[in-house]
């Protein structure tokens, strides 16, 4: 079978030209980062394990979308991605605002980390700006995307899809945060809580990934209940999980000032943002479900 190609014009197009971006500065943030010492991430005093722990988180951020990013970027030029059975449409519209998501994420968690020394490295700096590019590459795609006719971006590229996405990134930060927490000191005083919470997100997770594999791989017909009915089922479950965990993250944020006694700062402001997240994932749980609820609705009512 003959390999075919992109036509010269379609190199200049404002897709290709983000696309090739993404790569190029993921590939150059992945470079900068590698090539500084563990030991330069920690000059400050700053806690070891926060260090550890996010440094692993961004760099496997970078690694994956770069690696799926340039996967993505080869099959569309060669155009074997009509071969591959799965919704194309949908899978390029998921990595670009999944992508820009968790760029966002390394992005500002990254230089929280680095940046606060007071001399920060060139390689660090360099490494926080070509990720801001990457992050700003990502959104450039998610918007050209996103603004196409309802055809061509597909389900992803519609509110609840772009709430389904927003839902499984919130979903990956309060893993790494749990994770995170769960080895520092307020680990040892909440940590029934902590358990709770990470159970929590696990199975809001688990779900968001099986939605995902359904709609990318177009098995919605394949269900053994209807889809939306489904879906309305797993946004239901999300919205109590996510209750219960952001309850438990405004009672931990309450008690911050005997925290700040036996705790670092970096550790109270892992619960500051631990409960941002959850409230910002519930309110995406939320307004998904009442989409669902509409779509049942008028469904039955047709």
């Amino acid at each position: 079978m003959p390999v075919i190609v992109l036509d010269a014009k379609d190199f200049t197009r404002p897709l290709f030209l983000v696309r090739t971006l993404e790569a190029i500065s993921g590939c150059i943030t992945l470079s900068l980062v590698a090539s500084l010492e563990p030991s330069a991430l920690n000059e400050n005093g700053t806690n070891p394990e926060h260090v550890t722990t996010f440094r692993i988180f961004c760099m496997f951020t970078w690694c994956f979308f770069f690696s799926l990013t340039l996967l993505i970027h080869i099959l569309t030029i060669i155009q074997f991605h009509t071969l591959i059975p799965i919704s194309w449409k949908n899978l390029t519209t998921t990595v670009a605002v999944f992508g820009m998501l968790m760029s966002l994420s390394a992005s500002v968690v990254f230089p929280w980390i680095v940046m606060d020394h007071q001399n920060p490295r060139p390689h660090s700096v360099a490494a926080a700006v070509a990720s801001s590019l990457t992050l700003l590459a990502y959104a450039s795609e998610s918007y050209i995307l996103c603004t196409q006719a309802h055809e061509q971006r597909g389900y992803m590229g519609s509110t609840p899809g772009l709430l389904k996405i927003l839902q499984l990134w919130g979903g990956c930060q309060m893993i790494v945060l749990i994770v995170d927490v769960i080895c520092g000191p307020v680990g040892e005083v909440h940590g029934w809580q902590l358990w709770v919470s990470g159970v929590s997100y696990g199975t809001c997770i688990l779900m968001a990934l099986i939605t995902l594999v359904v709609i990318l791989g177009d098995f919605a017909g394949r269900c053994f209940l209807p889809f939306n009915r489904l879906l309305a089922g797993f946004c239901l479950i999300g919205v109590m999980f996510y209750m219960v965990a952001t309850v438990l993250c405004f009672t931990k944020t309450l008690q911050l000032r005997d925290l700040r006694q036996i705790t670092p700062n970096k550790s109270v402001e892992l619960v500051i943002m631990e409960t941002v997240v959850a409230s910002v994932t519930l309110l995406a749980y939320t307004v998904d479900l009442a989409f669902s609820i509409k779509l049942l609705f008028d469904r039955t009512h047709a």
